[in-house]
């Protein structure tokens, strides 16, 4: 509480000498639905990702930000509430054309995620990339600060001055990055791979063991098994690079229906040659062989 009233974004960006006038307030929220599922860990884990996604607009939205010094950037966390990432200085700009915007490898990037082209460019043969730098600015409060959104949902960008931002809450860590399940209870789509957090990383590549790949367009299943190296972690990390991870079976389909699952997991020390006949097994009492599954042998 400020002076009997709730403390605001106005006010904190005033006690830092920060005009409000000066300040264009962004929500993001994706369109595309897949883009939206895993655009929480793009904020938490993909800060390059993110740079991108917010750095090209639709004209309405560009025309707002040639006037403005500085961006607060915010997710939409639940109805009427937004999460703050972060306060962008607007450090300059650039035209391209919109191959020239496409062909950007973290656009690319986004796009694979579930992006849908570059909604901005519709109709257009140019569009203005902006250069976002992130300030220091409450740095330690981004994907904690969470803060009234006012007015209508669909409206997703506001002039910081016009209108009223309480606070809602600080919380004590962050708002995006999920715990860790345990091995028996943990599922990751072909997109997620790439997202993971980082002490899900870690915990990753200490596992090693028998694991399964659902294609969920038809439920076929895939087998496989991890052990030596980085174990679980090297083997998802070559799936999130490749699709099919060197695998016949997977060749020719759509990783983006894949979804990853751990079956049995094993000792750390326990000999390469029993994790693999594990993964025979598994192989066995799932019949993931072909041709009622997608493993070739």
């Amino acid at each position: 509480m400020f002076d009997g009233q709730s403390l605001t974004l106005n006010q904190l960006l005033r006690f830092s000498d920060i005009d409000p006038k000066d300040v264009l307030v962004f929500r993001h929220r994706p369109w595309e639905p897949t883009l939206n599922k895993v655009f929480d860990s793009v904020v938490s884990q993909r800060r390059d990702l993110f740079d991108c996604y917010q750095s090209t607009h639709a004209p309405n939205t560009e025309a707002a930000l040639c006037r403005a010094r500085y961006v607060a950037s915010f997710v939409r966390f639940r109805p009427k509430l937004a999460l703050f990432v972060g306060l962008y200085d607007n450090v300059g700009q650039r035209t391209l054309t919109v191959a020239e915007c496409e062909a950007r490898p973290l656009h690319q990037e986004l796009m694979r995620l579930g992006m849908g082209g570059q909604k901005a460019s519709d109709g257009r043969e140019t569009l203005i990339e902006f250069s976002l730098k992130p300030t220091d600015w409450h740095r330690s409060w981004s994907e904690r600060l969470i803060v009234q959104w006012p007015g209508l949902e669909r409206s997703w960008y506001r002039w910081a001055d016009r209108n009223e931002f309480p606070v809602e809450a600080i919380s004590e860590s962050s708002c995006l990055v999920k715990p860790m399940p345990s091995w028996a209870e943990l599922t990751a789509d072909w997109q997620d791979l790439a997202l993971l957090p980082a002490h899900w990383k870690a915990a990753l590549s200490q596992w090693r063991g028998v694991y399964l790949i659902i294609d969920q367009s038809d439920g076929m299943q895939y087998v496989g098994s991890a052990y030596g190296g980085e174990n679980l972690l090297q083997r998802w990390s070559e799936y999130s690079r490749t699709g099919h991870g060197g695998n016949k079976g997977l060749r020719t389909r759509n990783p983006e229906n894949f979804r990853f699952s751990i079956l049995q997991r094993t000792s750390p020390d326990l000999p390469d040659s029993d994790v693999i006949a594990l993964e025979g097994t598994w192989k066995e009492r799932l019949r993931s062989r072909a041709p009622f599954g997608l493993n070739e042998n």
